[in-house]
C-alpha cells in the first residue's frame, strides 16, 4: 500500500479515559485540520486512540466517535498492559501507514500547540523532536523534586534520558521502525529513543493541569516506574552492591585488628548498644541488595518467558486503511 508524504498518526495511549475522550478528540481534530490546510500535513493523517484494557466505556466512546469523525480510529487491546505497552501498540500499528507519529496522553496536560512546532522540525529533516517542558509551575513541590531527583539519577546510573521529557514526542517512521526492533518486556520508552540514534532537536512547551478524571501515575506506579527505568538501563546498582560489600570487608579488618589489640590489652568492654545497631545497619543493606539484585533477576524471568507485550482484540478501520491481517503482536 502506498502512503502519501508527510502523512501524520497522533497515537494517544487510553486507560478509563471516559470523562476527557470527546473534548480531546475535538482538541487534536482541530490541531490536524489546521496542519492540513496549512499543507503540512497530508488529508489522510489520523489519531489513533489505543485503548489499554478500560475497564469504563472509553472504547465504547472511542467507536462512537470513530463513527462521526473521519480522523478517528483505534486498537482494543485484550487487557490492561500498562501504558508503555498501549503506547507500542498504537505505534506499531500507526507506522505502517504514517511518515510520522506524535505520541501524547489522553489528558491533554501536554500543550498540542506543540505539534506544530513538532512537525515543522521534522519538515527540516528531524527524525526525533522530544517535547520537553519549559518548567513545572503545574507539578507540586513534592513531584518537583522527586522528579528532579530521578532525572539526576538517570543519569548518574549512566541512562541517556531527556531532562523533563516524558513520552511526548513525534518519530518519525524510520525511528519508529528502529524502536520497535528493540524487543525487551521491560519497557521503558523514554530511555530507549535517546539511544535509537537520528537526528533530533527539543520543543519546549508548558504543561497545564489535568482536564478531568483521576491521574493515571499515582506515587506507587511513579516509585514502580522509576525502578524500571533504571533497572532496565544501568547494571550499576549491583556495582554499587560489589562497592559496598568490599567497604564492609574492609571495616571487618579493622575492626578485627582493633578488637584484637584491645583483648590482648586487657580492655575488653562489652559494647551491646553498637553490636545491635551495627547488626541492624548491616541487616538492613543485605536485605536491600537481595532486593536489587532479585529486581533484575526478576527482569530476566519475564524475558526469557517471550510472552507476547499484548494481544489486539480489534481494529477500527480508518478509511478502509488498517487491515487486521497485517497487525503483528
Amino acid at each position: 500500500m502506498k502512503k502519501e508524504n508527510n502523512t501524520l498518526a497522533v497515537v494517544v495511549p487510553c486507560y478509563n479515559e471516559e470523562e476527557v475522550l470527546r473534548e480531546t478528540t475535538k482538541q487534536l481534530t482541530t490541531v490536524l485540520a489546521d496542519l492540513i490546510k496549512e499543507e503540512l500535513i497530508s488529508e489522510n493523517s489520523f489519531i489513533l486512540y489505543s485503548n489499554d484494557g478500560s475497564k469504563d466505556k472509553t472504547w465504547e466512546i472511542i467507536s462512537e466517535l470513530h463513527k462521526s469523525n473521519n480522523f478517528i480510529c483505534g486498537v482494543n487491546l485484550s487487557n490492561n498492559v500498562g501504558h508503555q505497552n498501549a503506547l507500542v501498540a498504537g505505534m506499531e500499528v500507526a507506522v505502517k501507514y504514517a511518515d510520522m507519529i506524535v505520541t501524547i496522553d489522553a489528558d491533554l496536560q501536554d500543550d498540542i500547540n506543540a505539534v506544530k512546532k513538532m512537525v515543522k522540525a521534522y519538515l527540516e529533516g528531524f527524525d526525533i523532536v522530544y517535547g520537553v517542558r519549559a518548567n513545572r509551575r503545574s507539578d507540586t513541590l513534592f513531584k518537583k523534586n522527586t522528579a528532579s531527583l530521578f532525572y539526576k539519577a538517570m543519569s548518574l546510573l549512566g541512562s541517556k534520558t531527556v531532562y523533563n521529557h516524558a513520552d511526548f514526542r513525534l518519530m518519525s517512521g524510520r525511528a519508529v521502525k528502529a524502536f520497535l526492533q528493540y524487543p525487551e518486556k521491560n519497557l521503558f520508552i523514554r530511555g530507549i529513543v535517546p539511544i535509537i540514534g537520528f537526528k533530533t532537536t527539543n520543543v519546549f512547551y508548558d504543561r497545564y493541569e489535568r482536564m478531568a478524571g483521576e491521574t493515571k501515575y499515582p506515587f506507587a506506579k511513579m516509585v514502580n516506574f522509576a525502578i524500571d527505568g533504571i533497572t532496565s538501563f544501568s547494571v550499576k546498582p549491583l556495582r554499587i552492591i560489589f562497592g559496598v560489600g568490599f567497604l564492609f570487608l574492609f571495616l571487618t579488618i579493622i575492626a578485627a585488628v582493633y578488637t584484637l589489640v584491645q583483648y590482648f590489652a586487657g580492655n575488653v568492654v562489652s559494647g551491646w548498644s553498637s553490636m545491635i545497631l551495627s547488626l541492624w545497619f548491616i541487616g538492613s543493606i543485605a536485605i536491600m541488595s537481595l532486593g536489587i539484585i532479585g529486581e533484575y533477576i526478576g527482569k530476566i524471568y519475564l524475558e526469557v518467558k517471550n510472552r507476547p507485550r499484548y494481544i489486539i482484540e480489534s481494529i477500527l478501520e480508518q478509511r478502509n486503511k488498517f487491515n487486521n491481517e497485517n497487525v503483528k503482536n
